[in-house]
Order: structure tokens, then C-alpha cells, then sequence
């Protein structure tokens, strides 16, 4: 195995690149703060400050009033030295989202999406550009949120029933247009990568995301990494055989997955119409309608209902336990969020009484977009690591 060695250039990169994340963690900090957070001299601590202010990436920002003799610098990373777009992609819409390297939004745009998803993508992320005063160039990475397959070797949307005009092809023309690091990534992925920096798995290194509403989908985080399979096709729980449900006959149809005919948009609307919830069951089934009745059902408590619900979501959150044994389940999606900690502790008691492990399962504490906030994270993570790789000089 090779092992680069302990060279000066390569000790100044490891301090640089600590230097730098210990800015964006706690914020700005004083020379004498940065060597205490990192062990170096105040001498080492300032050539490195000095180091990364001729690269444009850190800034004296304020002062910090000290006990006798002047007031000590305040250190902190130049928001504009660096800015990353992403995306969500629905069959509706395009939202795209830019931050600046710190992580900050500073423009948001939302497009309806007709015809081709890769030209209303590229044309979103100009957009945004334009309204955050971003020049495109100044993009280090992009990412984008989509349903469907992703395959994980090259990075095309492999297979997506609602966006079909996803093709082959698609990402190349992509990078041509706005930059190298345009990345594709599953929806629900990117939900799972925001619930573990801002919601209800925050720190935790093993749990799953069960997305659920109109369709069903499953982020899988195992020792704190996406697990993607294969083929791109972890957690399309949509298909996961169930008992009392038929199999599928077309696997390009995936409304006929079994457990999605147990927990989908029509099977709650039946389940609904079961309760008397809802009114007549409306002629298209919107993500709006199935909130707006499960949301009743929370308030106005419907005897039953919600504990069908839960013992259906449980048989999809038992069979991953049993594979995976995460021991934190988290329900998003528009099912989820509507049913909150009423449906969750339902879940969670019914998966108990049918499995011999017995997660946690809560609701998801992200605010706003999940994926449009997932997709960020990522390319932040992308933008980053180019960047604090190359703050020495050869």
C-alpha cells in the first residue's frame, strides 16, 4: 500500500484544511482560538492565516475585546470565495437552490418543467445564477435531485417513471453546459444526507429514511455513508413483496410494486374513504389531498385509522429492520411529515410487536426543501474538498 509522505507542503495542506473547517464549524476565531482548536503555535497559526488570505479564503472579519493590550482579530472564511448550485427535480417543477462555500442560500428559483429536464435544469441554474449576481463560473459544483435509479458507475439516470425524459446522455450535456462537477443523485438519498446535518438523525452513522405519500422511497445510511447498491437501486422499498398484495406483472410500472398498492396515494385514499376522511375521493389523488387527510386524522382523531395506517408503514419498516437493523427509522416524505410523532409512535409500536429488533422511529425534524437542502450539502462537500486541497503553493 502507498503512503504519501509527511512532507512540509503536505503538513501545511492537513493544517490549512483543519485551519479552514474549524472557521466554518465555530465560526470566526481568533489566531490564539485557531492554535488552541488545533494544537499549532501562534506563529504556525498565523502563517497559516496569512497563507489563506493571499488565496482569497479568509478574511479579518471583527475583533475580539481582550483583557490588556489590543484586541485580538477575529479570522473567517470569505463566503464569496466560492459557490455551489442544487437542485430538485420534479415532474412539475425545478427548483434550484445557490449557496456560498459557508453554506448560506443566496438565491432560490423554482421553473415549471416542460420538455426536457437537462435544458429547464440548465436554464434553473442560470437563472439563479443571475439572481444571486453569481457568475455560472464561479459554480465549483452542481448537484441534482431526482427521482428515480441513479446508476452509481456513471452517474446516469438509469430508469425514472415520472420523468421519463431523463436519458442517457443527459449528464454529459449537462457537464458541457455548466461545469465538470454536475452530479445526479436519488431524491431520497439527498433527504437522508440533510435529516443526518439538520433533522432527527444528526450525528448518527446508521438509519434509514422511509419517504412516503403519493410514491415510497428509502435512504439507507450505514456507518454514515449512502448506500447505494449496485445497481443505484437501494431502497426502491416500493417493490418490496408484501403479504396480501399481488406481485408486480410489469416492473416498469411502478405503481404496481406490493407494498407500493399497500401504503401509496390510492391506498390511503381507499383507506380514507374506509373512515369516511377526505370527502369523495377525488379523481386525480394530489400530494396535497393525502396531507390535508392525514393531517385531519391527527387532529380530529378517526378511531382506526391511523393505526391501519402505521401497521402498514410497519411491514415495509420491519422487513428493512430485519436486513439492516439501523435502530433509527425516520418517516419523511408528505405521509410522514402529516402524520408526525402520532403516526411515528404508532409505527414504532407495531413494528415491535412483529420484529425481534425494535428501532427508534421518529419524524423528520429537516425544515423547508429536504432534497433542495440534501443537494447543497453535497456539492458543498465537493466544492470543499477541491478547494482545501490545493491551498499550497507547489
Amino acid at each position: 500500500m502507498s503512503r504519501r509522505p509527511g512532507t512540509p507542503r503536505l503538513l501545511r495542506q492537513l493544517n490549512d484544511r483543519a485551519a479552514l473547517e474549524l472557521l466554518l464549524d465555530l465560526g470566526p476565531l481568533t489566531r490564539a482560538e485557531l492554535g488552541e482548536h488545533t494544537g499549532l503555535s501562534k506563529v504556525t497559526s498565523g502563517q497559516l492565516l496569512s497563507r489563506l488570505q493571499r488565496r482569497g479564503l479568509v478574511t479579518i472579519s471583527g475583533e475580539r475585546p481582550g483583557g490588556r493590550g489590543p484586541n485580538a482579530a477575529l479570522y473567517s472564511v470569505v463566503p464569496s470565495s466560492a459557490y455551489v448550485a442544487g437542485l430538485d427535480v420534479l415532474p412539475e417543477t425545478v427548483t434550484a437552490g445557490i449557496a456560498d462555500i459557508t453554506g448560506a442560500t443566496v438565491a432560490e428559483i423554482t421553473l415549471e418543467l416542460g420538455g426536457d429536464p437537462a435544458a429547464v435544469v440548465h436554464d434553473a441554474v442560470h437563472r439563479a445564477c443571475e439572481l444571486a449576481g453569481v457568475a455560472l463560473s464561479r459554480l465549483r459544483a452542481v448537484v441534482i435531485g431526482t427521482r428515480g435509479v441513479v446508476d452509481p458507475g456513471t452517474g446516469e439516470v438509469r430508469f425514472s417513471f415520472d420523468l421519463p425524459a431523463w436519458h442517457l446522455g443527459a449528464l454529459a450535456r449537462l457537464r458541457t453546459g455548466l461545469g465538470r462537477h454536475v452530479v445526479i443523485e436519488n431524491d431520497v438519498n439527498l433527504a437522508a444526507v440533510a435529516e443526518r446535518a439538520y433533522g432527527a438523525a444528526r450525528g448518527v452513522d446508521d438509519f434509514v429514511l422511509l419517504w412516503t405519500g403519493i410514491g415510497q422511497g428509502l435512504g439507507v445510511m450505514l456507518g454514515g455513508r449512502l448506500h447505494r447498491g449496485v445497481t443505484g437501486g437501494a431502497g426502491e422499498v416500493g417493490w418490496l413483496p408484501v403479504p396480501g398484495e399481488p406481485l408486480p406483472t410489469d416492473v416498469t410500472e411502478p405503481q404496481s410494486g406490493s407494498f407500493q398498492r399497500l401504503v401509496g396515494g390510492h391506498a390511503v385514499a381507499g383507506l380514507a374513504a374506509s373512515y369516511g376522511l377526505g370527502g369523495p375521493v377525488p379523481a386525480e389523488i394530489t400530494a396535497d389531498w393525502i396531507v390535508e387527510v392525514v393531517r385531519a386524522a391527527v387532529t380530529t382523531p378517526v378511531e382506526g385509522f391511523l393505526d391501519e395506517l402505521a401497521m402498514r408503514l410497519a411491514v415495509g419498516v420491519a422487513a428493512t429492520t430485519v436486513v439492516l437493523d439501523p435502530g433509527l427509522v425516520v418517516l419523511g416524505g408528505d405521509v410522514g411529515r402529516a402524520g408526525g410523532l402520532a403516526l411515528a409512535t404508532r409505527v414504532q409500536e407495531a413494528v415491535a410487536r412483529v420484529c425481534p429488533s425494535r428501532p427508534r422511529v421518529t419524524v423528520t425534524e429537516v425544515t423547508g426543501n429536504p432534497i433542495l437542502r440534501g443537494a447543497l450539502l453535497v456539492a458543498l462537500d465537493h466544492a470543499r474538498e477541491e478547494i482545501f486541497a490545493t491551498t499550497v503553493d507547489v
